[in-house]
Parts: C-alpha cells; structure tokens; sequence
C-alpha cells in the first residue's frame, strides 16, 4: 500500500516551481493529484478524411508531408510557420507561429497525425496550431484525452504528464476501501481501475465506468456522513419536550396580518418537533419575502412561554439589528425580553448583557458571530435559531448549541435548494418550504438589457427618485481589473456622482470595508439618506428597505441565476411596484438562456433547478462554505440517479450498522474520517 498523504513534490516531473503552481490548485498531496479529475476529454482517437472535414470540427487527420517548411516573418516577434500534408481525399494547409524548432520536426513524404481545430473556405481546408505525432508515436493522438481545470502557469501537456507520473507511483498499490457486497450489487469497478480510467479511459464506456464509480464513492460517503450527524443528534439525551398547553394559535390570531398556508403548514411541523422529546434540528427554507422570520418569531414564543430562552443568529450586524427590531415589535406585549448582541456594542454593555443572559433577565439573545464566544453564557438555551445558514459552517452551529443542554434547532436560510439536493446538503436536518409568497407581495418587473438601453435606464433610475423611491445598483467587482471587462463598485460610483447623477446622493459600499463602515452606511440607506447604492453582492443577505424599489445589476451574465434572484429579493419589499433590471455584456447562448430565464420566473425553487442544470452542483453550492467538502466529480444535477441510488443504501447501512463497525464496512468508517479530517466521529 502507498501513502497517499505523500507530497506532491516527490512526484517526477514536479520539483520547486512546479510544487507551488500545484499548490495552487488545491494539490498538495500524492492523493490530491491523481483525483484532480478532468473536467472534459478530447476524442482525438478516430481520424477522418481531409475531405470530411466540417468548417469548426475539432478533427484527427493522417497525412503526408507533400511540401518544404515555409517561413514567413509579419512583424517583429512574429513568424509564420506553414507546411502543406494530403491524404488520399484532399490537402490541408496547416499553420504555427513562433515555433522554430518545428522547421526540424516533419520529414518530406512521411505520415504524422495531426489534430486541432479546421478552417474551411469553398475548397480550401486549413489548420491552425495543433498537435501532431509521427507515424509510430501515439503521444499527442491516437487517443481520448483529459482537459484539466484551470491551470494557471501549466499547459495541457504538463499537467497530464505530472498525472501520469503519480498514477504509475501508485500502480498496484491503491487499496480498496469499498465493501464487496456493494460493488456486487451495484456492479462497480475497483477504486484502483476506475482512479486509472478517469485519466486515461480507451473509450468513452470505460469513462462511463470509471466515473459511476468514483461518482457513487463521493455521494455515498457524503451521505453516510451526514446521516451520522443527524443520526447523533436523535441518539443524543433526550431532547426539550415543550408545554403543550402553551398554543401558537394564541400569537397567530393576534398577528396584524394573515399567515399563509405554507407558514401554517411549516409552523405545524415546528410545533410538533417542540412538543416531542426529541430534538428539533429543522431547515426551513424559503423564498426572499416568504416571511420565515415571523415563524421563527413564533418558535421563540413557545420556547420562552414554556420557560426556556432563544438565541437568534444573523451573518451581519445589520441583520442582526433588524430581527431585533421585528421580534421586539411582535414579542414586547408578551413581556419577552430581547436584547442585541454584536460587535460593535462597548465593553460595559457587552457585560451587562452576559450578566443579564446567565441570570435570565433575557428571554432572546439576538446577535452574529459575537454571540458563540466563549464568555458569552445562558442560563437555560431552549432554542437556536440560525439565519441564512450557508454563512455558518456545520462547526459553528454546534458551538451555539453547545450553550444549551440538547436545544431545539431551527436553519433558516432564503437560498432555494431544490428538495431532493438539500437531502445531501442538510442531511443532518429535516427540512422544511415555505413555497407561498404573503398575497400582498407585487410581482418584480424583470427586464434584462444590453448596452444600447444604457440612457433609458438611468432615467427611469432617475424619474423612479424623483417619485421618493431608492435604487440599489449592483457590480461583480470592487475595483477595476484589467483581465476582466466588468463593471467596479469603484468606478461606477464614480461615474454616477461627477456624470450621470451629480445632483443625486450616490454611495457606495463593499465586503472590504470595515464592518463599522458598511453598517453605517447600509443604516443611512434604509434611513433614506441615499438615493443610490452601489454594491458588490454583500447587500445580498441585508436589511429590509421597503423604499427601494429598483435593483439594477451590472455585467450580470457574471452571476449565478439563484444569487441573482437573491439580489432581485432586496427590492419589492414595500407598497410600490419594483423593478429589476439586468444589465448583460454577452451575446453568448447560455448568457441569453438565464436572462430569458430570470425575465420568465419568479420561483425561487425553478430557478434554482435551472442553475443547476447550468452551472453544475459545485459552482451552485460553493459547498465549502456549509462546512462539507467539495465535490470533486458529482455533478448533483447530472447525478440525481445515482443520488437516489446512494440514499437508499445509506439509510440501509445506518440502519444495520449504525457506527460501520461491521467488518465489512470498516472500509467504509475509513473513507468517511478521511473525508471529513476526522470532524464526523462515527
């Protein structure tokens, strides 16, 4: 058996340069290289006839040498290599630049193999750059081969051979960890195989195989870990068995306004959890506007009414503030008492609020980050209550509730997941939808525009002003960037305050500022002190200003279709129609594909499936930030058989052998702790 834990840098081919290029691709082990997986392959295995050719193919050629190298110089550091090859059907003309040493590569007569990408004029096929072998060497053709992903100062041909390298290192010497019994039954090939394949398939069939395997391996134990986590939570000493004489019906007829079915339904499913002895641990998951925070308000009124207290966490202070204003508003009559939390509070009040909480003076601790530090104490935690939970990691969620004995939990969070994937995101969790939006919520106008419309929209940015209304503009930059065409926070605020709207309060705000500075001015923009705010996507989870009601996003073919809806979310949040309007640089088909998409729907959870099916699952997710590794070749979408697959077997496996210490599925509780960097202790 190999290490595969060994450094990267022991690899031949490798050495100092080459470490840190790897390094940064996230390769720093032996084990880290062979599973940096392709993300797509050339066929260049079938050669075709010159006369077959399509103007745009990607195609295979053999030809012969039928003329002399011809050089030619067309400026200054620019020279012209040309070379004219036939086969039996027709000739190519094929062209390279700036590479002399090809002028001692091709021999008069003989056949090479070439491929790269056909020009076709009436009669006329050519060549541009591509890769060639002779007669007798299969090195660049001849075969399916592997692209990688980005790879900064690597080219194609280097990374492959650093691959191929650590793959011959580890011949012969790969264990497999994956029971018998179920590469039997769902007919998989061994790790050491499939590892091999998915660099170096012969045919498409066998990278079929190779990835089914390593697609199934990465799910299950992902699911199998998570199962453990929700698993653990159940087994935990029993949970906070809420009075039942305490009735949520008695705020909810109190409520100024209507609940919609969905809330009802879902409050139901909470009110439940509360009154059984085991723990609750919920996602609720609903749209921007579907008023999850009300229910949460709810939640905390049976939890405090039954004796117990509520902590209430938000990603930022702003949002923090906010839930503080709503729960106080709603929980104030019933003599619960909420207090505030964060980071900018002095010293003497921080103290006097920790004194307060471990006395239980304070029913409902609402705050961010500050409130999983050490000092910070209750004196009897009933519920936690976790909002817009991708900015947690798993590790953070269970340090709050490691401040109560076995609290009830409640994950709010407004990105749609479509159901069948939060399953493999939240499998620690049951999951609840708010899937309705209140009745009085206005419809946003969406409309995506390219630069020609650039004037009739700053005066309808302008005329909405006039009329009292605020605007929120947004850019997926802080500052300009001389490698990417797209629009900066900086530079926009700019232009807006000295040419478009010189007469208009125009600010700006982005993630590096200081957290004081973007609080104050978030503030002053909800105190409809600004007329514009430009922004990097930090207003995305944010505060509630129901006077904006335009959102304007800069270059956004540059964003995700669900982070787009999110920023659409920020507006419409008052009594007056609202408006988004997508500003797009490209002519490409996708680009055009997810503006037509954002201009035809509103639902959170269709728009989510269709990012998906467009981005893939690890874009979608960034799973990184909900504390779960990556994936490194499932493709939730593309996968969702195997995903079933997967479940099913799981649950089967957590069922008979709850800790894996079967010795058949010792394998198994291996593969899981190295993983998860032994986080999921099975």
């Amino acid at each position: 058996m190999i290490d595969l834990n060994n450094d990267v840098k022991y690899v031949k081919g490798v050495g100092p340069s080459r470490v840190q290029l790897l390094n940064k691709l996230g390769i720093y082990t032996l084990g880290d290289l062979i599973t940096y997986y392709p993300r797509d392959y050339e066929d260049r295995s079938k050669p075709k006839n010159i006369i077959d050719c399509e103007d745009g193919d990607d195609a295979l050629i053999r030809a012969v040498v039928v003329s002399r190298m011809t050089e030619v110089r067309i400026r200054k550091n620019m020279v012209m290599y040309k070379l004219t090859v036939r086969d039996e059907t027709g000739a190519c003309n094929i062209t390279w630049f700036n590479q002399p040493y090809l002028k001692k590569s091709f021999k008069y007569g003989e056949e090479y193999s070439f491929f790269g990408k056909i020009h076709k004029k009436a009669s006329r096929v050519e060549m541009n750059s591509p890769v060639f072998d002779s007669a007798e060497i299969n090195k660049n053709t001849g075969k399916i081969v592997p692209i990688y992903p980005a790879t900064y100062g690597f080219s194609q041909n280097t990374i492959r051979a650093i691959i191929e390298n650590g793959l011959n290192q580890v011949e012969g010497k790969i264990d497999e960890q994956f029971p018998e019994y179920i590469l039997k039954n769902f007919k998989l090939i061994e790790i050491a195989d499939a590892i091999y394949k998915i660099h170096m398939p012969s045919s498409f069939a066998e990278f079929k195989l190779a990835r089914r395997r390593l697609v199934f391996e990465e799910l299950l134990i992902m699911q199998l870990a998570l199962l453990n986590l929700k698993d653990g939570w159940k087994k935990e000493q029993k949970g906070i068995k809420y009075d039942a004489n305490i009735k949520i019906s008695e705020i909810i007829n109190d409520l100024p306004f209507k609940l919609t079915k969905a809330q009802l339904r879902v409050l139901e499913e909470i009110d439940n959890d509360m009154e059984s002895s085991k723990s609750m641990n919920r996602l609720l998951q609903g749209d921007v506007g579907s008023g999850k925070t009300i229910v949460s308000i709810i939640a905390t009124y049976k939890a405090v009414k039954s004796g117990y207290q509520a902590a209430i966490m938000a990603p930022t202070s702003i949002l923090a503030t906010q839930h503080l204003e709503s729960f106080t508003q709603i929980l104030s009559k019933y003599g619960i008492r909420c207090e505030l939390l964060i980071s900018s509070i002095t010293k003497k009040k921080k103290e006097e609020i920790i004194n307060k909480l471990q006395n239980g003076e304070i029913d409902v601790l609402i705050g961010t980050h500050a409130i999983i530090e050490e000092n910070v104490a209750f004196k009897n935690l009933g519920l936690v209550v976790t909002d817009e939970q991708h900015r947690f990691g798993v590790r953070q969620r269970s340090k709050i509730v490691s401040k109560g004995s076995n609290p009830d939990v409640l994950v709010m969070t407004a990105t749609p997941i479509p159901r069948t994937l939060a399953l493999i995101l939240y499998g620690d969790l049951d999951i609840s939808i708010i899937d309705e939006l209140p009745p009085n919520r206005k419809k946003i106008e969406t409309y995506a525009v390219n630069k020609q419309m650039e004037n009739r929209v700053n005066q309808f940015i302008r005329k909405q002003i006039s009329e009292g209304r605020q605007c929120y503009v947004v850019c997926p930059l802080v500052e300009e960037n001389e490698e990417i065409n797209a629009k900066s926070v900086l530079e926009l605020s700019e232009k807006y305050k000295t040419e478009i709207f010189p007469d208009l309060r125009v600010e700006y705000v982005h993630g590096k500022m200081r957290p004081k500075e973007k609080d104050d001015i978030m503030q002053n923009f909800k105190d409809g002190k600004i007329d514009i705010l430009i922004s990097t996507t930090v207003i995305e989870v944010g505060v509630n200003v129901p006077n904006a009601s335009i959102m304007i996003v800069e270059n956004a073919e540059r964003f995700g279709l669900a982070q787009l809806h999110q920023l659409r979310g920020r507006v419409g949040r008052g009594d007056y129609q609202s408006y988004c309007i997508l500003k797009y640089n490209s002519n490409s088909d996708v680009a055009r594909k997810r503006m037509k998409i954002m201009q035809s729907t509103t639902d959170g959870f269709v728009i989510a499936e269709k990012d998906l099916e467009l981005r893939g699952s690890g874009e979608f997710f960034g799973t990184k930030q909900h504390g779960l590794p990556e994936f490194k070749i499932a493709n939730l979408f593309e996968d969702i058989d195997i995903l079933k697959e997967v479940q099913a077997l799981a649950e089967t496996i957590v069922q008979n052998d709850p800790n894996l210490e079967d010795s058949k599925n010792v394998g198994l509780k291996k593969l899981v702790n190295q993983k998860f960097d032994g986080r999921v202790e099975i």
